[in-house]
Formats: structure tokens, sequence, C-alpha cells
């Protein structure tokens, strides 16, 4: 029996002796999960303060301690987003700033390696509500996985003058990937009252989770806090939602400081002072991130969005730059799904072959050899190499070049149910729920064994990592380490095999560095 009391703002749940739930005590007071079988999960553990009222648009605080017994047995909402469907009815929070760990029941002597998770998203979507990243399935092979949520749109990454000069000693802009550190840092001091290795940290991430791995990789402010990456989809030459400074205009991006001022105007704000910011902090967070969603990046809300900034502080260059020069380099698995995302608008194929200078005629060659090839699929494949293929290769390429292991493959299986669908490979985050075994999830009703099988397979590669920094193991195909070129990657081919291979796409993704290298 459980009761619930208040004390100040502060509540705390007094368990009875005999409830079978198990207890954890992380730094800030006592909590009690759940258990399901051979797995126990620990849920919506406060990992840092609300981010409301005064500490919006904050560097993370700490979380505040509880007395009693706190129930760990449910997942707390996802950070305020604009929401894509009327049926999507999670729950959603200004106050979302919580940790889920979920653990294999069986104690064992030695402390298990661990899996930190960042969900993706295009910095405006995404959270731990989603089925298809819980960490239960991947706990029962033996690991601790950990997800979070972190703050996301205008309230996750925005600049404005009047912050700049409130708080001049803070990072400015990037709340979204001060979460993610404070995140990180929460797993070093507790992660080993979970049963969990603090020094055999992997943090995985696709999209905007990828992009966010290999700025944290690249990052001072970072350093220490993980031991390996695990990088899906996460681009690498430029950021996924383009350059942006913090106060400096770009020729194709205004400055994150205009950027907040547009939205600040938008909403009839004026001036720079505090006066601005105490109505800025004002606004409900609904408004704060209103039409905010993954097509709105495309159609329309750029220029009022800022996304990750290069502050001089936590990003200091484009990540493949920042990662040629960090402290430090970490092994990695980086790679892409087949059909990546990828926009490129030309109107005509000779307006998208034009795009590569003097190399027109090879790129007609290499993306439409027999002319047969139709203008969107041609458009799609361009610019799925400039923004994934080109960079994951550019990625493994830089750790290379330092010495650092790094494996890059393609994942390019697509599900037996879905094979009917008019889809051109498999398509951008298709491979999350193979990572985490939760196929049930997206294929329900549709599984077939050989899905399984490429599951089983690719988790075998992923948890060989997570535990030894190695993804190879027995009963898997040799996964060769790239070398300065960046070869070879293996891919998960459309026969559900996995194969080691020099690129296929050689040619095409030479175009596209050569391209990206003539400029600035």
């Amino acid at each position: 029996m459980r009761a619930v009391l208040a004390l100040g703002v502060t509540a705390f749940t007094l368990i009875a002796a005999n409830d079978p739930a198990p207890h954890v005590t992380v730094d800030t007071g006592k909590i009690a999960g759940k258990a399901s079988g051979d797995v126990e999960a620990f849920l919506g553990i406060p990992y840092a303060a609300p981010p409301v009222g005064p500490l919006r648009w904050r560097s993370t605080q700490p979380a505040a301690r509880w007395s009693g017994v706190r129930p760990a047995d449910a997942l707390g909402p996802d950070c305020m987003q604009a929401r894509d469907r009327a049926d999507d009815h999670r729950p959603l929070s200004e106050d979302c700033l919580t940790v889920n760990v979920w653990r294999p029941a069986q104690r064992t002597a030695r402390a298990r390696p661990v899996l930190v998770w960042i969900h993706g998203g295009g910095f405006v979507a995404g959270g731990s509500q989603d089925p298809q990243t819980w960490g239960d399935a991947l706990a029962r092979r033996g690991i601790v996985v950990v997800t979070f949520n972190y703050r996301l749109g205008r309230l996750g990454f925005f600049a404005h003058p009047g912050l700049s000069a409130e708080h001049a000693e803070d990072p400015m802009g990037n709340y979204g990937y001060l979460d993610q550190i404070a995140a990180l840092k929460w797993v070093q001091r507790n992660i080993a009252r979970f049963g969990g290795d603090p020094r055999a940290v992997t943090v995985m991430g696709e999209s905007a989770g990828g992009e966010s791995v290999l700025a944290l990789a690249g990052s001072a402010m970072a350093e220490g806090l993980f031991a390996r990456a695990i990088v899906q989809s996460g681009g690498g030459r430029e950021p996924l939602l383009g350059r942006r400074l913090l106060r400096g205009d770009l020729p194709e991006r205004v400055s994150a400081e205009k950027a907040g001022l547009a939205f600040a105007k938008a909403q009839n704000i004026g001036g720079e002072g505090p006066e601005a910011l105490a109505a800025l902090r004002a606004l409900p967070a609904e408004q704060v991130n209103a039409r905010l969603t993954m097509a709105s990046l495309i159609f329309g809300e750029l220029e009022r969005f800022a996304g990750p900034i290069e502050d001089g502080r936590i990003v200091t260059a484009r990540p493949a730059a920042a990662l040629a020069t960090a402290k430090g380099a970490i092994p990695m698995l980086v790679g892409t799904t087949g059909a990546d995302l990828g926009f490129n608008l030309a109107a005509s194929k000779d307006a998208a072959f034009a795009q590569f200078g003097d190399g027109a005629a090879a790129a007609r060659a290499a993306y439409d050899p027999d002319g047969k090839v139709a203008l969107p699929l041609v458009n799609t494949r361009i610019g799925a190499d400039r923004i994934m293929q080109e960079p994951a290769r550019l990625v493994a390429q830089t750790l290379a070049a330092r010495g650092a292991p790094a494996w890059r493959f393609r994942f390019s299986y697509v599900a037996t149910g879905l094979a009917g669908k008019p889809t051109p490979g498999a398509e951008h985050a298709s491979d999350v729920a193979y990572a985490f075994d939760t196929l049930d999830v997206p294929l329900a009703g549709k599984l077939t064994p050989g899905d399984r099988a490429v599951a089983r397979m690719l988790g075998g590669y992923w948890l060989n990592f997570v535990r030894n920094g190695d993804p190879n193991g027995p009963g898997l195909a040799n996964w060769p380490r790239v070398d300065k070129a960046g070869e070879p990657m293996l891919e998960f081919e459309a026969d559900g095999k996995a194969v080691a291979k020099a690129d296929p796409w050689k040619v095409r993704l030479d175009l596209a560095q050569a391209n990206a290298a003539s400029k600035p």
C-alpha cells in the first residue's frame, strides 16, 4: 500500500515494507522502480531541476533532493513540442528533464556495461515515450540501458541578446545540449548504484541524436563522460539544420540572436533588456514551440528557430572538424540507412548535376547512368549523399586519421512486411528498432523470422561494441575497422546478410566530398 504526501514542492511516498518493487538510492534520494520478469526498470527520475519560470533558458540546474521513497515506475512526460499528428496523445510538459534506467534483474559481482540513448527528432520532437527505444529487450541481453529527455525547439535552442547579457558566464543558446551533458553527468554519479560501470558508457543516437553524439564527442564540456559512441544517421560535415553562429551572420543564415529577435518580434515583444526576457519567459510553453515540427523546419520556420548553435563553448566547429581537434578520440560505430534522409530541390536533372560544377558529367554518370532514373530519386540520392552518406564516411575518415578505432556501416535491409511499400530502400530511422530489438512495435503482426534474425545480428554487433569497444564476436561476419579513406564498410544487405566491402557508392561520395570541399 502506498500513501503520497506533499512537503513543500517535493512529493514523497511511503512504501510498505513488503513492497516487491526494486529500490535504489540515487544522489537525490531513494526510488522504487518496477520489476517485469528478468528486467527491472526505474523510470521518470529527475536528473535536473524543472527548467520553468526563471530557469527557462538557463543552464541545467541540479535536481532537488526528496524525502522518503519516490515512485519510479512510470515514464515522465516528453519535453514540450508541437504535435505532428492529431492522434498523438503523449503527455508533454516543460518540466520534462527525467532519466530512465533498465537493468537485468539478476545481480552480478562485475559491473555491467552501459548504453545511453539520445533520441532524434530534428531537435524539435521525440522523447523517452517512444516504445521503440525502451531498454527492456537490451537489458535482457545483459547491459544497463539509459534514456532521457532534453529540451527541444526554442525551449532547448534559443538565443537573444538579452540572454547573452544576462548570463555571460554560461554557455548561451544550446540548453538542450546542456541537458544532455547534465544527464551524462547523472549517469557518471549514479549508474554504479544500478549495477552499471561508469567507465564503460557508450552513447548512442540517431538523426538529431546522432548529431548530438558527434557534438558531445567533439566538445571539451563532455570530456570523460563516455568511453565510446554509436552514431546512426547523424550527419557530420554540416549541422543537420545548417550552421548557425551565436552572433555573426552567415551568407545563408542570420545569427541565432537575430533569429531569437525575429521570434520575439512575432510575439509582439521588442527590446533586448530584462523586460523583453520577462515577457518571453511568461509566454506559454506551447506558444514558444508552436508550429515547430519536422515539416516546418523545411517549409518556413527555420529563420526563427536556431537549432544547435555554434556558441564557441559547447559547439566550436562543424561536427567532423570538432572531432579532428578534440582532446581525445574515442571508438565509434558510424553509419546510415540505405535510403536515408536527403533534400535536393533541383527543378531538372540538368540543374541537379550542374550543382557539381566541373564534376557535372561524372555526377550524371553516377546518379543517372542510363538516363532513366526519375528526377525525385536523383534529388533524394544527391541530398542523402550530401547530408548523411558522405558525412558518415568523413567522420570515419577523421577518426581513422587520429588512430581511433572506427567502423562504418550502411543499413539496407527492409522488413519483409514492408517490402511492398513504395520506398527506395531502408528509410531514415528504420534501423532504430533493430538496434533496440523492438521490431514488434513498428511491425506488429508483420514480423517474420528473417526480420528477427537481422535484429539479433545487428544487435549482436552493437552489444559487442557496448561490452568491449569492438563490434566483432562469435557467430558474426567480420567487420573490419576503416582505414584513412573510410573503407571498408559493413552493409546490412537487402537479403538480410552482413557483408564487409568497399563502398559501392564511392564515386558518388567522392563527388559529394569534392563538391563540399569547394565551398567555404
